[in-house]
């Protein structure tokens, strides 16, 4: 047996931001893929796999009989196929902030669940928030708390624009142009992150009112105003607009940020050669970066791991 392939995804602007109900905008990134499969294998990963997939089965059936009204699945064969040596076979590292987990999620739900709602049907914004609401239910086993997105963003493949939590609906994005020297791109922090710890720092800051006034009157500020820019193809703003969230985000997330990178953070808002963000929650995995000169960035950060994931 195997499952269709679910790709990871990046969330370009709106890390922590869409907690508090700034804009987002989530794209499908298709370096990356799992699947669920059983074919007898018994390496270590895929028997760690399994483990992990007996447990969120148990997870699922509670969250059946507590809101069978949201979603139920069809867990006899879900627990069959787990006896039979069921696993997720994934290229999409672990930690790194491009939902793996996420993933995870949507390929249990496109097998499992009963009454669900397909990709090919007429995705009206009830749908979609039904779909979130599901996803952030689902990958709540993973993270502690999930808004849902990352499964939403692999089971459907398509960019998903936040404008609100209650406001979600998916978006084209202007055209690559492999030929552009503008570019998106990860940079390898080398160091694996975890999601729930970041949050916990997360929320402990929001208690005190300076941070609040700083998420509300610069961070998201700066988020919406890229997702804006960006969508419009506003190359000159967007660049403007990048490099005082990266300065916001240096400023005012240290713990997020691997200490070893603070530095090259700070070269790239000085230099204007890249500007770098937080991919997913930060604390390792995936740094992301923005350059006007994607021979420059290379140049400037020859020394780590990049991947250009989109040029424009």
């Amino acid at each position: 047996m195997k499952g269709p392939s679910f790709y990871s995804k990046i969330l370009l602007f709106g890390e922590y931001g869409i907690i508090k109900d700034s804009k987002g905008l989530s794209i499908p990134y298709n370096f990356y893929n799992g699947g669920l499969k059983c074919d007898g294998n018994q390496s270590e990963t895929a028997i760690e796999s399994n483990r992990s997939l007996k447990g969120f089965s148990d997870y699922l059936r509670e969250l059946q009989e507590s809101q069978p009204e949201l979603v139920t699945f069809d867990l006899e064969n879900l627990s069959e196929d787990i006896a039979s040596g069921m696993y997720f076979d994934s290229s999409i590292p672990q930690g790194y902030g491009v939902g793996s987990s996420g993933a995870l999620v949507a390929a249990i739900y496109d097998k499992y669940a009963q009454n669900k709602i397909t990709v090919l049907e007429n995705l009206t914004r009830e749908k979609l928030l039904k779909l979130k609401a599901i996803f952030g239910e689902m990958e709540s086993f993973f993270h502690g708390k999930s808004s849902g997105l990352d499964p939403l963003n692999s089971y459907l493949s398509i960019p998903i624009l936040i404008n609100s939590k209650d406001n979600i609906e998916p978006t084209g994005i202007p055209s690559q142009n492999k030929e552009g020297k503008n570019a998106v791109f990860l940079l390898d922090s080398g160091m694996t992150g975890e999601t729930a710890p970041m949050v916990k720092i997360f929320m402990d800051k929001m208690k005190h009112e300076g941070f609040r006034a700083m998420i509300k009157n610069q961070f998201i500020k700066h988020t919406d105003a890229c997702v804006e820019d960006f969508l419009k193809g506003d190359v000159k703003s967007l660049f403007g607009n990048l490099k005082q969230l990266s300065h916001v985000v240096l400023d005012n997330f240290k713990p997020m940020i691997p200490a070893q990178f603070h530095k090259l953070w700070k070269k790239g808002i000085e230099t204007n050669e890249y500007y770098l963000k937080l991919c997913g929650s930060g604390g390792g995995g995936y740094i992301l970066g923005f350059t006007e000169d994607i021979d420059k960035a290379r140049a400037s950060l020859k020394d780590y791991k990049l991947e250009v994931v989109y040029n424009f």
